[in-house]
């Protein structure tokens, strides 16, 4: 079932959408809270976007901006504002598609259709997973806080993977080293601690301080 999320700030026009993409067995979720469009992102994972461009806080073109360091999901932007400029602007943002209001639930239903269709007919959405904030992208090797990005290490992802899984909980020095080396068993204990703590520096170039944390003799967790 594809996901789809609607950044529209006419509530009334979100709840029509949302209505009629639900009917044609779409899963769609309306962002409520402006100022954290894309921690909501993060946490639904979308493979669409329907973006409007007057939003409270930051207009659509700042949001697309944001989602395009994590993601190339399609963007569809829904306006009045119709001008040939707002329309080269969203292109240049990197939307998808363009939909001027009032528009006919139809025609969104036909666009939102074929850009699925092409865009996923020969690949999967890579995933992201979110952590207060922190974003984690699966398929670059890749962390996104506060508009910085940093490429992680083969180690350095496989470590933050498994923390980002363990959602906030403690996980264990051995599930760590499992998924660093084949067999930790003929690894030393102290090449894990040292990994972790280059990351840690790394993480604090780019203001995530005492983001892993250490719980002595069990293992580590994100902070």
């Amino acid at each position: 079932m594809f996901r789809i999320l609607i950044v529209e700030d006419d509530n009334v026009i979100s709840g029509e959408i949302k209505k009629y993409l639900e009917k044609w067995g779409y899963m769609a979720e309306s962002v409520s809270d402006f100022s954290s469009v894309l921690q909501h992102f993060g946490r639904f994972e979308p493979q669409l976007v329907l973006m409007d461009i007057g939003l409270p806080f930051y207009n659509g073109y700042y949001w697309c901006g944001e989602i395009r360091k994590l993601s190339q999901v399609p963007i569809i932007f829904i306006s009045s504002a119709s001008d040939n400029m707002n329309i080269v602007m969203a292109v240049n943002m990197g939307g998808d598609d363009f939909i001027i209001k009032p528009f006919d639930l139809e025609i969104l239903g036909a666009k939102v259709q074929a850009i699925l269709r092409r865009t996923y007919s020969f690949q999967n959405q890579s995933s992201i997973l979110e952590h207060k904030n922190v974003f984690l992208n699966l398929s670059d090797f890749s962390l996104l806080y506060e508009g910085e990005r940093m490429e992680l290490t083969k180690n350095e992802f496989k470590i933050m993977q498994v923390l980002f899984e363990g959602g906030g909980n403690i996980v264990s020095r051995e599930s760590i080293m499992k998924r660093l080396w084949d067999n930790e068993w003929f690894v030393d204990d102290n090449t894990l601690t040292v990994n972790v703590n280059r990351l840690r520096k790394r993480l604090e170039e780019i203001g995530l301080k005492d983001f892993i944390l250490t719980r002595k003799g069990v293992g580590y967790q994100l902070g």
